[in-house]
Parts: C-alpha cells; structure tokens; sequence
C-alpha cells in the first residue's frame, strides 16, 4: 500500500462525515463492548453503561463533522465516554456494595448498588495479549469497581484513563479539561485507595481443575441443602451479601445462621455463570405455585485460593443479560 493511501478506518471517516450511517456503524461497533465496559468501570451499573454508550454514539455521529483525523478514532470515542459518565456520576451520585457499610446498619438514605456485569460482554478481551486481557478482565472485578465508587468522578477517570487504558497523563488531563499536575494528584490519591484484587491471578494460580471443582462443589452442597458443606468452602473471614438487601454476614457462625434459617429452608437449582470475571451461579429457587425453579439471585463468588472469601448475591439481576433461562423445570429435590 502507498504510505499516501488512506487507512480503512479513515475511509469510514471520510463516508460517515458524508451522512453514510451504514459506514459509521462500520467504523464504531468495534469500539462499543471495551466502551460500555469503560462506562462501567465509571458508574458500577450495566444499564447506566448502555445508557452512556449509547450517548456516546449518538454525540459522536452528531459531531463527526468537526473531527479530524489523527490516527485511530478510539481516543476521541473514549473523550466522550469519559465526559458522559462524569455526567452521569454528578447526577446519580455513586453505587454501593451493603458490605461498605456495617453488617446491622440499613443506610440511612435510598441506596443505589453496584450491579454485575456479564461475563460474555468481556469476550472481547480474547483478542488481546495476555498482560492486556488480565489487566482489562481485573478492572471489572466486583471489589475493584465498588472501590472506584469512592473516589471523586475526576480520581476514578484519571486511574481507568492512565492505569487500566494507557493514557498518559498529560492525555488523560486533556480528555478531563485539566492540568497534568491535577490528574498526577488525582491518581496519587486514587491508588492508594483502591488496591488490585488479583481475581485473575487468583483464578490462574489454582488452575481450571480446581475452578471446575469449586463450581461443582458449591452446586452440589446448595442442591442438596448441605450447609456443612458450604461453610466448610468458606474462609473463616468469608463475607455474605445479598443487594439490594442491606444486610449482610460474615464468619462460618454468622453465615450458618443465615442459611440454614432463611435460604436452606427452600430447594435450589444452580447453573455456572460468569461474572465480573469472576465464577458466578445463576440459582433458582423452587416456587410451587409455578411448579419449576424461577431466578432468585446472581452469585458471585471471590476466591482466596481454593476457597470462597465473598459472596455477593444480586437478588436483582437480570438473567436473560448472562444467558442464563428465566425458569428451570422441576421436578423439586
């Protein structure tokens, strides 16, 4: 190709700047999952990110006109993705996991919580390097997300912005409308608030053997009511949560009580789900009146080598967005 000749991508420019919708479709859809998992990263919710993707584009086709190009495209998205969750978060405020709060307290305001985030919208990172595909996998991890929520909309753009994405400071000040020296600031407080959870590495250390075991062994145990069994997968530290549920448990004896007196008096079915790059279950609770198991959380689980250190049981979720089917036929165990 002549160094003269124009890229692919530029001709999609040249035809979306044009009016040609078909040919921006072309030029953005490559960019949508590692977008809408951005937004996530800024505002803990799946459907917030839809929203703000979704925005994204909409304000990119509307202001084609005026870009200019310079390379890939991917920066200028990201500028508006970026711009549009700091909208969002002065909005909304920020998201919350009930174990940022103390296991008897009820918040004193309406909460809003941090939501899962499917496994399958993270197949992009398949095309990565494997350093890259880690590190971008990290970023959604359940405690490493609920922990951004507590810094300022600015510090948590600027750590997504230079740690997980690359930028440089001086490009990540320009995307914010700031100065180097504010985001050198804002990341020097933001890492040392919010620490790496190494799920991945976690998961990787123990190998797939052991994942697979885990996942077997926690069905079986919640199948067959075996709370001995499910407390014997805990560490002694483990915690327990269930949002939109304020409350929450914590050690063997804390979290036996909870089961056996509340979620073991019912029948389970279970089915392996990913989460936030992480194992997750979608669980089924036995309903009479229907005759078949119907959804009754999202669980997912944060290992500490073989062992489970949390669970966080999203009574909420939305089960068609991890393929998981809205109802199992019986007959009850």
């Amino acid at each position: 190709m002549d160094q003269g000749e124009p890229t692919a991508e530029a001709e999609l420019v040249l035809a979306a700047q044009d009016g040609d919708r078909e040919a921006f479709g072309r030029l953005v859809e490559p960019f949508r999952d590692e977008l809408r998992a951005h937004c996530y990263r800024m505002l803990a919710s799946v459907h917030d990110a839809e929203d703000a993707v979704q925005d994204t584009l909409d304000r990119a086709w509307r202001s084609l006109g005026g870009y200019e190009a310079r390379g890939s495209i991917r920066p200028w998205l990201y500028r508006i993705a970026t711009n549009r969750a700091l909208t969002l978060i002065e909005r909304r405020g920020r998201r919350e996991l009930p174990t940022d709060m103390s296991p008897a307290g009820a918040p004193a305001v309406e909460t809003a919580w941090v939501e899962p985030y499917p496994g399958r919208w993270m197949a992009w990172t398949d095309d990565l390097d494997p350093e890259a595909r880690v590190l971008a996998r990290e970023s959604v991890e359940i405690a490493f997300v609920a922990a951004l929520q507590h810094l300022s909309a600015v510090q948590r753009a600027a750590l997504l912005l230079c740690d997980v994405l690359g930028y440089r400071a001086r490009e990540a000040a320009d995307v914010l409308d700031t100065t180097t020296a504010a985001v050198n600031s804002a990341l020097q407080r933001a890492r040392k608030s919010v620490p790496r959870t190494g799920q991945q590495r976690t998961l990787d250390a123990i190998g797939e053997a052991a994942q697979r075991d885990v996942v077997r062994r926690y069905m079986a145990a919640w199948e067959a009511r075996d709370v001995d069994s499910i407390v014997a997968m805990l560490t002694e530290d483990a915690r327990y949560s269930m949002p939109p549920l304020a409350a929450w448990y914590e050690g063997h004896a804390g979290i036996r009580a909870f089961l056996v007196e509340g979620p073991l008096t019912g029948r389970w079915r279970f089915l392996p789900a990913r989460a936030n790059g992480q194992l997750a279950f979608g669980t089924y609770m036995w309903d009479e009146a229907k005759a078949s198991y119907i959804p009754a959380g999202l669980d997912l689980l944060v290992l500490r080598g073989p062992r489970i250190s949390e669970v966080v049981s999203f009574l909420d979720a939305d089960f068609s967005l991890f393929g998981l089917p809205m109802e199992l036929a019986g007959p009850p165990r």
